[in-house]
């Protein structure tokens, strides 16, 4: 199972960007699929979850603003960013795990993971 995380990049604050995360070895159809972030200096933190029948869930900072979403055709899931702040800045990874196997918000929940995509978001 492999995830590829992309997407990434160098944005000014206000403006979008979009990730992507394809599964190979595994169909998101049937599995839990989550963003986290991490910044420089800071623990790995929560960001958009989505779980195997459709339901989301994010932290409270990116409430309003990012939408995870999945393509079951192309066995991807996204993340929408919009209105990008500074703040946001870090690198996101994706991952995945089996449905109703520990808190969504903990890393450690998760089985696999993506190798990560820098977001830059500039003021």
């Amino acid at each position: 199972v492999q995830l590829q995380a992309s997407g990434g990049g160098l944005v000014h604050a206000g403006g979008s960007l979009r990730l992507s995360c394809a599964a190979t070895g595994r169909t998101f159809i049937s599995v839990d699929a989550a963003w986290f972030r991490q910044a420089p200096g800071r623990e790995r933190e929560f960001v958009a979850f989505m779980v195997f029948d459709g339901s989301a869930y994010y932290a409270d900072s990116v409430k309003g603003r990012f939408t995870i979403s999945r393509d079951n055709a192309k066995n991807t899931v996204y993340l929408q960013m919009n209105s990008l702040k500074p703040e946001d800045t870090a690198v996101y990874y994706c991952a995945s795990k089996r449905p109703y196997s520990g808190a969504y918000y903990l890393p450690q929940s998760y089985d696999y993971w993506g190798q990560g995509t820098q977001v830059t978001v500039s003021s």
